[in-house]
């Protein structure tokens, strides 16, 4: 009888985690997808800022940048290079064939710009304190995911003693 009581709990215990589901990762077309990426966004050195305003960015979650290659490129900055429009620093990622598209890979805040001349001075760098990541959560509410798992033990008990 012991052996039927584990065999219950991990037969439970993989459908329970198999029923939980959790919020994929999406994409994001930085500027949206008419405007892009760009050196000169209507509504000027704020457009990336209130693009990104409306959007809860998650873990994992991909930002694509739509341009062309050879007229706009894509660095991913720390905050200082950021500020000054240091694009030349030699530690950062460079991306140079458009789309791009970058991955969310950490919590916290992303930094982004172009590299050709002029461009970060003339509006295209994007994004100060809105880039932030946010942990995937799952969709799955509490309540539903304990109803499962009391609904399924009820069951795999009630047909183990038949």
């Amino acid at each position: 009888m012991p052996q039927i009581t584990n065999v219950t709990i991990i037969i439970v215990i993989i459908v329970v985690a198999m029923s939980l589901q959790t919020i994929e990762a999406e994409d994001y077309t930085v500027g949206g997808d008419v405007i892009g990426w760009t050196s000169f966004p209507p509504g000027g050195t704020s457009f990336y800022s209130k693009w990104a305003a409306n959007f809860t960015f998650k873990l994992n979650d991909n930002l694509v940048f739509n341009y062309e290659s050879g007229s706009h490129s894509v660095v991913i900055l720390n905050k200082a290079n950021y500020e000054e429009c240091n694009v030349n620093d030699k530690n950062i990622q460079t991306f140079n064939q458009g789309p791009t598209k970058i991955t969310l890979d950490h919590i916290g805040n992303f930094f982004f710009s172009c590299t050709l001349s002029g461009h970060c001075s003339f509006r295209l760098k994007s994004l100060d304190q809105v880039f932030t990541a946010l942990p995937p959560q799952s969709s799955t509410t509490p309540m539903a995911a304990t109803f499962t798992l009391v609904f399924i033990t009820i069951a795999f008990n009630f047909l183990s003693h038949i």
